[in-house]
């Protein structure tokens, strides 16, 4: 595997755990001051922006890549793409926001959330202008790491400044919408460096038509299948903190998806170039380096997170007394925990396999069946089966269609993806997942104990020393076995420091 590839991906995971530890930071805080009812009312509001935002993409980005991709050492050829892509994106950025305008006008139940919803709904009026995709193509990662570790930090500090009663939502939700705000201005600085404005000859939007309708499809089904449980889950509960406890149980989750999933920035263009260069061989190399990365991440991840769930959701929500809010979220975290791989795993497939060989329709129908089953579980499951607890319900339907997709997207590329998931080295890193699990159940309450002693019975130091210790001891574990079983990546970076 080339360096440079090994040196984005170290730059990638770095910008995203860093983002990942500040929201994790300002995350538990906000849910102590909004409650879980306004939280469970922002997750619902952006949840129900969030479609339109995909109807706003069209799934653009990630087809402005393919096709940047071909041409970044041609500026004129780059520019012209760039500007294409940007005049399609700001048509259908503008249908989109018409469109959510008619539901929030037109239906009732949506009518007295408008306000919130506008204030989110910059997310997509301003991400028009990102023009994100253009540094992924030419693959600007250190910049993307510093700008985004940058403007994360100046929310956060806002955060906790101006958020501060739960009637401070909207200033929330203007912190958050600030992230894209300074993305934006940001990269429209730097832009003119690799692209120019100057119109380069006639617009042709022909040959975007038949592929973009196909990504278009996918991102419409996907939003349905990704954003659907929080969604039904707002009907089903009228009060919203149902949402309330799913949105703290998912936080864990999307802690680590969001780890996994940014590594598609470095191996997406990658994937791409090398199967337009017809080199299978790098091709299936960096699909098996990629799979090889997600499941070394993903796995002692599920062994922690369903183990320490309790404490994990606590302390990401303050309630630490049993009952009381978020009370549902510890076990929401346990059932989904499976997500963690079984989307990331997904994710790879579609966007480093099915893409760069121009085969989207696969994954179109797969996650139009999964979108089906999912809704229509959520509904059986958090309707009638588990009327006491519908998030619980809810969040078993997710897991159990996020595991059908997986199954069936593996069975349909067997020959590029089997090679890469099913082999010696993954037995070894399952093996030392079940070692984690096992630490992390028996030592965690014997520790928390001890420190609940030590601080007095403060429970936010507990928790806090708690799983700090046994991340670590786990994480030391984890590290040396893989080491002495020779596992291919630990073994990659252990070889490479001693020559």
């Amino acid at each position: 595997m080339h360096e440079n590839v090994r040196t984005n991906v170290i730059v990638n995971l770095t910008r995203t755990i860093v983002l990942t530890i500040l929201s994790f930071i300002t995350f538990p805080f906000v849910c102590r001051v909004l409650g879980d009812e306004t939280i469970g009312l922002y997750t619902w509001a952006n949840t129900f922006v969030y479609y339109f935002l995909i109807l706003a993409r069209i799934s653009i980005p990630n087809f402005a890549v393919r096709e940047c991709v071909r041409v970044r050492d041609d500026k004129k050829a780059l520019s012209k793409k760039a500007q294409e892509f940007f005049i399609l994106q700001a048509i259908t950025t503008a249908l989109s926001f018409v469109l959510m305008l008619t539901f929030v006008f037109s239906v009732d139940a949506l009518f007295s959330e408008r306000e919130i919803i506008f204030l989110l709904s910059v997310n997509f009026l301003a991400g028009v202008f990102s023009f994100e995709w253009i540094f992924v193509a030419l693959e600007k990662h250190f910049y993307m790491a510093m700008r985004s570790i940058v403007v994360l930090m100046i929310s956060a500090i806002s955060i906790f400044v101006f958020v501060q009663y739960p009637e401070d939502i909207y200033l929330y939700a203007l912190c958050t919408v600030g992230v894209t705000i300074l993305t934006v201005a940001s990269n429209l600085i730097i832009l003119p460096r690799y692209i120019s404005f100057k119109k380069e000859g006639k617009y042709d939007f022909r040959p975007y038509i038949k592929p973009l309708l196909v990504l278009f499809s996918i991102s419409v089904v996907l939003a349905l299948c990704n954003q659907s449980d929080a969604f039904i889950l707002g009907f089903l509960d009228a009060d919203k903190t149902e949402v309330g406890s799913y949105s703290v149980g998912l936080k864990g989750i999307e802690i680590i998806i969001s780890i996994t999933t940014s590594l598609g920035i470095v191996f997406m263009p990658r994937a791409a170039h090398y199967f337009q260069m017809d080199d299978k061989r790098f091709f299936n190399n960096l699909t098996r380096y990629s799979m090889n990365i997600t499941l070394f991440i993903t796995i002692p991840a599920i062994a922690a997170m369903t183990t320490l769930s309790e404490p994990i959701t606590r302390l990401i929500s303050g309630s630490y007394l049993s009952g009381g809010d978020f009370q549902e979220s510890w076990t929401i975290l346990a059932v989904l925990a499976s997500m963690m791989l079984t989307y990331s795993l997904g994710d790879i497939i579609y966007t480093q396999v099915l893409i760069p060989m121009k085969k989207e329709k696969i994954y179109l129908y797969t996650i139009l069946i999964g979108a089906v089953a999912d809704i229509a579980l959520s509904v059986v499951f958090g309707l009638f089966l588990f009327r006491e607890h519908p998030a619980i319900g809810v969040a078993l339907a997710t897991a159990a269609t996020d595991a059908f997709i997986i199954a069936f997207l593996i069975a349909k590329t067997w020959r590029w993806t089997a090679k890469a998931i099913f082999n010696f080295n993954t037995l070894k890193i399952a093996v030392l997942g079940v070692v984690v699990a096992v630490l992390c159940y028996f030592i965690g309450p014997l520790l928390f104990d001890v420190f609940m002693e030590r601080f007095a019975s403060n429970y936010t130091n507990a928790y806090i020393a708690e799983l700090v210790s046994v991340v670590a001891i786990a994480g030391i574990v984890y590290i040396v076995g893989l080491s002495l079983l020779k596992e291919d990546l630990v073994h990659s970076f252990v070889k490479k420091r001693q020559e």
